[in-house]
């Protein structure tokens, strides 16, 4: 198959990629490279997808959420599914920077939508996020659970993701599954995330921020978990069969989780960063910060019954892990 990965220079882009061409498919991925963080990250991950020295990988630099980039630079292109990953991500940057979240994350998966139905495409995979939940007190969260109260709107800008694939697999009958992500980590991740912040001021004896007093808990996914999760959903289109899906529809769409199926603590996932680090942090507790929730906990039963998927990596495996590839990369 021909995939189009959107967000290829991306932490779960990349890593998607890499593993679609390790298995043999052909791969076209789209990334705008924009500067939310250091450009020089996202090439050198499309380098590494490069470096697996195969012709069956074309990079394509343009907007997709610009209809005439999207169609210029995908014209003459065949494709067979999608794997759609670009967004503009975060939580924070949300609350000062509204428009990009409207641009980027409703835009361009109009787009996505679009071009799966003018191609009629056999499959849409797509990103949505674990921030949909917003401050769900009944854990762990579960896919048939309200998501009717988001507390960013980069969170409503995800949900409203969904609301527009059922719409389309309504219409159209374009097969779908979208992946509710929670809190993915690993080596090759991005700066704006609590993991490489940590691990970065712990490295440099600077103060950690430590939000809500510490009183925090995260499902962390290792990005090799995040990655098999997506290429199982890839290869498993819903079926148009008028049966009840995971997330509810009766159309050829279905929503996951993909999580790790278990809660961290805050400050067990940074004693084990201390650990990786081999020094203590510095901590400066703070109160809760506007968007953010508590408390995230993935429960994957409907992956894992659909689709096989069973998460192997541990906090304390994953983040040395992490540890390791940062120092390397940055020379530390």
């Amino acid at each position: 198959m021909q995939i189009l990965v959107t967000g290829a220079a991306g932490f779960i882009g990349a890593a998607v990629a890499d593993r679609l061409l390790a298995r043999g498919d052909s791969v076209v991925g789209i990334d705008n490279l924009n500067d939310y963080y250091q450009v020089s990250l996202k090439r050198d991950r499309i380098a590494r997808v490069e470096g697996q020295g195969t012709n069956r990988f074309r990079f394509i630099e343009a907007d997709f959420s610009d209809e005439d980039a999207l169609n210029r630079a995908l014209e003459n292109v065949a494709i067979d599914r999608i794997v759609h990953l670009g967004a503009q991500a975060g939580v924070r940057y949300s609350i000062d920077n509204p428009r990009a979240y409207l641009h980027s994350n409703l835009g361009g998966h109009l787009e996505m939508l679009e071009l799966a139905r003018q191609r009629e495409l056999g499959h849409l995979v797509y990103a949505s996020s674990s921030s949909v939940y917003g401050g769900n007190e009944s854990v762990p969260f579960a896919v048939d659970d309200r998501v009717d109260h988001p507390m960013s709107l980069y969170a409503a800008t995800k949900k409203a993701d969904e609301l527009m694939s059922e719409t389309y697999a309504h219409l159209y009958r374009i097969p779908q599954t979208g992946l509710r992500f929670f809190t993915v980590y690993g080596p090759w991740g991005r700066p704006d995330m609590m993991l490489w912040k940590f691990t970065d001021r712990i490295l440099k004896g600077e103060p950690i921020p430590v939000f809500n007093h510490g009183e925090m808990w995260r499902d962390f996914t290792y990005i090799d978990d995040i990655v098999s999760g997506v290429v199982a959903a890839l290869d498993n289109p819903p079926a148009d069969d008028g049966s009840a899906k995971a997330g509810g529809s009766t159309k050829p769409h279905a929503i996951y989780n993909i999580g790790n199926h278990k809660s961290e603590h805050l400050m067990k996932v940074i004693g084990v960063i201390e650990e990786a680090c081999g020094r203590k942090a510095e901590v400066e507790m703070l109160p809760m910060q506007a968007g953010d929730v508590p408390r995230t906990f993935a429960n994957i039963d409907a992956i894992a019954n659909d689709l096989g998927y069973a998460p192997t990596t541990s906090i304390e495996d994953g983040v040395p892990a992490f540890v390791r590839w940062f120092r390397e990369y940055h020379g530390v």
